[in-house]
């Protein structure tokens, strides 16, 4: 199996939290609201800067409505 390196899965993380902050309609502070969560956090981590901690992410996927695994989650293959 190829490895993936950190650079890859903080793009995947990224991606996954804007994708489904953007979902709901909220702005950065209405995620960092309902987690208790700083919005320069929550900025960093879409901006994949920063390395959070498994509560950060426990947090950011309980409101999101999603397990933290879907945070995750590569993109779905582009069909030709």
């Amino acid at each position: 199996m190829r490895r993936r390196n950190s650079a890859h899965t903080r793009r995947f993380l990224a991606r996954n939290i804007r994708r489904l902050r953007l979902e709901r309609s909220w702005s950065q502070y209405d995620l960092a609201d309902e987690t208790r969560l700083r919005q320069a956090l929550i900025s960093s981590l879409e901006l994949g800067t920063a390395n959070p901690t498994l509560e950060s992410l426990d947090k950011i996927a309980f409101a999101l409505g999603v397990d933290v695994a879907v945070l995750f989650a590569a993109p779905p293959a582009k069909s030709r």
